[in-house]
């Protein structure tokens, strides 16, 4: 999160209240299931068993060791290429036909979210006290390429033998229109006491925009146990594991806009239904915070060696989120955890205004956003109007209310209670300025989440402006934003008495929204500038209706008591 628009946010808060005064986290719950504890360092090694000194060998054993034959099996259809690789039966490639990587580096090529050596979905297995990496395992697809066309769902078969008795099957389902892919399987030869399959979800995502700074601050693991938690690759400490303790429905590493999610969301079976404790282990030196990171997660298995779960890998667009449940659309979380049922209504919801626009109306999302701001403030018209009237209320109280504090500025119960008086008799609310001018906030702020994760907008242009989730490259729109800022001031300091504080604020807070606004989104930016550009004629017309009424409603000085005479002492 930019702590600048912290900042902003305040500043502007600052900016639209205080003139009226010159006017006068909870604990987790233990965990129902024990995350098994896996050296991470055993999965990644060659080793095939690693067995604890003074334990028990494993009767298992591994036919061999070397690297087993690389060969991969693409799987396509309208909206995805997947590639997975024989050596492991892992996930190597995830190419997303939908959108284009933004990176300098691949113009017009299309967004693959792995590394070229990726090790999504690399597999282990925990039998008893052993730990039995599959990585170069050699496992048989039935199929060297598969094509998902519309109609009944496609299946990818791989198996492979760890020796003469034990084995496991792998079967991948696919759909042509949606990127969970079923998981389901079975280890063979295993004994009454089942085992632990630990899965691997790689070392994070790769970048595919142009913001290199900006994905290393996004690349994440996410969690849902009794909520969704996130955790930042760049928080983690190179070479030092952190242990999440689970069970957990979901886990799933994320960039800005794509996720790779494992998920195990059968309630019915808790404990062989859900996913174990995550380890994370940074594993980035290249950066002075990392944005790689080795992650783990586990799943138990019976005696029968039966499992299954769902991977998700493909954009976080929010209706395909949603419709999985179990949270899972909180992978892209919209405001900080404390706000986020404030937040999230709002960006949700102006999230899918724009897009209704943009589909249904067929209208580009700079010009939705145009319409969107000024049919804000046609909404907040009457309750703005009553903002600007309690403030001319306050501006005509306030000779009043300076003569009581001159009259008894030595006894503050007394002016306390003639303050309350004048407000009473004049039906002055001095916050009533406030809360109306307040209610905007809400929105500017979910927009800013909008434009920082919504993916419908990555990419999307208007006018001069490539990218409205990006910076205008060219700051127009931010100077923009900064003189509509100075000229809906100026326009509403029309009439007003004349006042220092407001006067440095007319000319100081538009620069310093200027800083601080400068790299924001453009999409954020033209909403703020439309936002104060929109509300002009309305302080116009306020301005106007201040100075026709005026001398009316300048309310009159209360007289002050004559003081009293001293008494003259009676002559004896």
């Amino acid at each position: 999160m930019d702590r600048r628009f912290i900042l902003a946010i305040l500043l502007m808060m600052v900016v639209l209240v205080v003139p009226s005064f010159f006017m006068k986290k909870p604990a987790r719950p233990a965990p129902q299931v024990a995350a098994p504890v896996v050296s991470v360092d055993s999965l990644q090694n060659p080793a095939v068993i690693d067995a604890p000194p003074g334990s028990t060998p494993s009767p298992l054993t591994v036919e061999s060791d070397a690297p087993a034959a690389d060969d991969s099996v693409t799987v396509s259809s309208p909206l995805y290429r997947y590639t997975f690789s024989t050596r492991g039966g892992r996930m190597v490639a995830a190419e997303l036909l939908n959108y284009k990587s933004m990176r300098k580096d691949e113009p017009g090529q299309q967004a693959q979210i792995f590394a070229r050596d990726g090790d999504f979905l690399t597999l282990g297995l925990l039998v008893g006290r052993d730990t039995i990496p599959l990585r170069n395992l050699a496992f048989r697809p039935t199929t060297t390429a598969l094509d998902v066309v519309a109609g009944a769902p496609a299946r990818l078969g791989l198996t492979a033998a760890l020796d003469s008795t034990v084995g496991i099957d792998l079967e991948y389902t696919f759909l042509p229109d949606d990127y969970r892919i079923g998981v389901s399987g079975r280890v063979r030869g295993l004994g009454a006491a089942g085992a632990t399959v630990l899965i691997g979800l790689g070392p994070g995502l790769r970048n595919t925009e142009s913001d290199s700074v900006e994905h290393g601050r996004e690349v994440s693991v996410v969690t849902k146990h009794t909520k969704s938690s996130l955790k930042r690759f760049s928080d983690l400490d190179v070479g030092v594991t952190e242990t999440l303790p689970g069970p957990f429905e979901w886990v799933g590493v994320k960039s800005k806009y794509f996720v790779a999610a494992v998920l195990a969301l059968d309630s019915a079976r808790i404990g062989q239904g859900r996913l174990g404790g995550v380890q994370a282990t940074a594993t980035d030196r290249l950066h002075r915070k990392p944005e790689q990171a080795d992650v783990w997660t586990s799943l138990s298995v019976g005696a029968d060696g039966a499992m299954a779960f769902t991977l998700y890998v493909g954009p976080m667009e929010y209706p395909r989120l949603r419709s999985i449940g179990h949270d899972f659309d909180d992978i892209n979380p919209y405001g900080w955890a404390w706000l986020r049922p404030v937040i999230r209504p709002v960006a949700v919801g102006a999230r899918a205004l724009l897009v209704w626009m943009h589909e249904s109306l067929g209208l580009a999302y700079g010009l939705g956003l145009v319409v969107f701001g000024i049919l804000v403030r046609v909404v907040l018209w009457p309750l703005n109007q009553k903002a600007m009237r309690a403030g001319m209320a306050m501006q005509a109280v306030q000779p009043i209310l300076k003569d009581i504090q001159e009259r008894y500025k030595n006894d503050p119960q007394k002016l306390q209670q003639e303050t309350f008086r004048v407000y009473r008799e004049h039906k002055v609310n001095p916050f009533g300025g406030c809360w109306p001018i307040l209610l905007p906030w809400p929105i500017l702020i979910a927009l800013f989440f909008v434009f920082q994760n919504t993916i419908e907008l990555r990419g999307q242009s208007f006018l001069w402006v490539p990218d409205l989730s990006r910076a205008d490259p060219t700051f127009i729109i931010p100077v923009i934003m900064a003189v509509s800022m100075f000229g809906v001031t100026k326009v509403g300091q029309i009439g007003l008495p004349p006042n220092p504080q407001m006067k440095m604020m007319l000319y100081v807070m538009p620069v310093m929204m200027l800083v601080l606004f400068f790299n924001f989104a453009s999409g954020l930016n033209l909403y703020y500038a439309v936002q104060n550009i929109a509300s002009i004629p309305q302080q116009w017309l306020i301005a106007k209706e201040r100075m026709r009424n005026a001398p009316a409603t300048t309310a009159q000085v209360i007289p002050p008591a004559p003081p009293k005479k001293p008494k003259k002492k009676q002559q004896g």
